[in-house]
């Protein structure tokens, strides 16, 4: 048995100015064949997991295209027909397979299409036809579309937000491509859309664990192979943004919309819950510091590059130089050229600096500070959260200033901090401070939820704030709850979509 194997992923935020394009893949990763191979193998990720699992069957693996980038603006339409493209091309120069695995996100949307994996999917279909199957593993903040379950025999999302059953899910999606394969199972999909859309919330906690412990009772049915309720990505204007639970069962489709209703009806109930009540930068600063022991975690999640946005935002770190708390530190601001003025500098000297804010005024204003160059680094290092542990990181030229009481990282590459490599990497041990803020919404939580004393979320003007009233969306159905009062969430669902 032969299965190729691709990966295209990207998390589009439409509100974002900054747009996706190819030199934004290549500075992440842009692989083709055996160089797949070589960046995944023993990486906790999909990819790593649908490797892992050929290699334990003995299905030969045949590597095609892998195109990854961290979230941000709409992508290019040119970007988008070279992704197309070296897919395509990639799987076609495979020559004979039995099957496809693909890696993909769900929330990708390019320039004059919503829907990046469905558009995709059907191009594929149209070169490969439909007797190849396909299965895709993809983001729990999928916004999942009809379409994509029409072109794909079995479309599998990740349960946990940190995402790290990501490997997991890779290796159950190979597991089943080898099953509808060889004749064992027949894939029916049942999607059930919700007028809701959610801020990031973490699986560690109700309501979302909750839900994720329904649909695994669910699963003990044997005709149910998978049932998955993905939150979708709220900061993505289009029609399809949206809560919804998708159901897969073996050749059952009366008993996939039954399941995926319960699940469905249970989130609606539960949807006053997905309202977090955050304090500000200033506010939950001065609640870290009246907290007894340490390291008190703050995340910024506002300003969330994994959700798109600068990653240059200076609200929270306004904050932090404000109090000057002994023992504080921010790991880390995307700045390059603060990162270039340091490293030209070198470690030792002071140097006067206009830090973050550069890519818009929304998430703060450039702080002029005068600042210490401490150390210097490349921003390189091997990720131990265990969330895709293993893959290697690249934040560019880096450094550690320090204003007073604050250490402040500074890196060249937009990214958010998952786990303690990043501060490690600059000679700072996060256990020997007060404070450590950092900008992430939830994946920080795999790495520092064993090494906080306690963690505080501050939320503040951002491209990822959970307050959506503060978004002009243009596209998206109405009414939508929370935006909107929803009263009957079946007949707007049947109305909409």
């Amino acid at each position: 048995m032969k299965i190729a194997i691709a990966q295209i992923a990207h998390e589009t935020n439409t509100f974002s100015n900054v747009p996706t394009t190819v030199e934004l893949f290549k500075n992440w990763e842009w692989d083709y064949k055996e160089e797949i191979i070589e960046r995944h193998l023993g990486v906790d990720d999909y990819v790593g997991g649908m490797i892992d699992k050929c290699n334990q069957l003995g299905i030969e693996i045949a590597p095609t295209y892998s195109a990854f980038t961290g979230p941000s603006g709409m992508i290019t339409k040119e970007t988008y027909e070279t992704l197309e493209n070296e897919l395509i091309t990639g799987i076609q120069n495979a020559g004979e397979v039995d099957g496809i695995c693909l890696a993909l996100h769900g929330a990708g949307v390019v320039e004059g299409i919503d829907d990046l994996e469905g558009y995709l999917l059907k191009s594929l279909r149209k070169s490969i036809g439909y007797k190849i199957p396909i299965v895709v593993t993809l983001d729990l903040h999928a916004n999942v579309t009809e379409l994509m379950v029409q072109e794909a025999n079995a479309l599998l999302g990740v349960n946990f937000y940190p995402h790290t059953d990501s490997h997991e899910r890779g290796k159950e999606a190979v597991e089943l491509l080898e099953q509808i394969i060889q004749g064992k199972i027949e894939p029916v999909m049942h999607l059930e859309k919700l007028p809701l859309i959610i801020p990031t919330s973490t699986t560690y906690v109700s309501p979302a664990k909750d839900i994720n412990e329904l649909c695994w009772e669910l699963e003990k049915d044997q005709k149910v192979v998978d049932c998955t309720f993905f939150h979708g990505f709220p900061y993505t204007d289009i029609p399809d943004v949206g809560v919804t639970v998708l159901t897969i069962t073996n050749g059952d489709p009366l008993l996939a919309q039954k399941v995926g209703d319960k699940v469905a009806s249970t989130i609606w109930g539960k949807r006053m819950e997905f309202r977090p009540d955050l304090p500000t930068p200033e506010d939950g600063i001065q609640q870290a510091l009246s907290k007894q022991g340490q390291p008190i975690v703050i995340n910024e999640t506002s300003d969330n590059p994994g959700g798109g946005t600068p990653g240059d935002g200076t609200f929270l770190l306004k904050a932090m130089v404000e109090a000057n708390a002994p023992k504080t530190c921010f790991g880390f601001i995307y700045d390059p050229e603060v990162a270039e003025l340091a490293h030209q500098a070198g470690p030792g000297s002071h140097i006067n600096v206009e830090l973050g804010g550069k890519t818009d005024l929304l998430h703060g204003r450039p702080l002029s500070l005068k600042v210490y160059v401490k150390s210097l680094s490349d921003g390189q290092f091997f990720q131990t959260s265990p969330m895709w542990k293993g893959i290697k990181v690249n934040l560019g030229k880096s450094a550690r200033l320090q204003t007073e009481n604050v250490d402040i990282i500074v890196c060249s590459v937009r990214a958010q901090t998952f786990d303690e490599q990043v501060f490690l990497l600059h000679g700072i041990d996060v256990a020997e401070y007060k404070v450590v803020a950092l900008k992430s919404s939830q994946h920080f939580r795999a790495a520092f939820q064993s090494i906080a004393k306690e963690i505080i979320t501050v939320d503040s003007p951002g491209l990822s704030t959970c307050d959506f009233s503060s978004f002009d969306y243009k596209r998206i159905n109405r009414p939508i709850f929370p935006l909107d009062a929803v009263q009957d969430y079946k007949k707007q669902a049947s109305k909409v979509y």
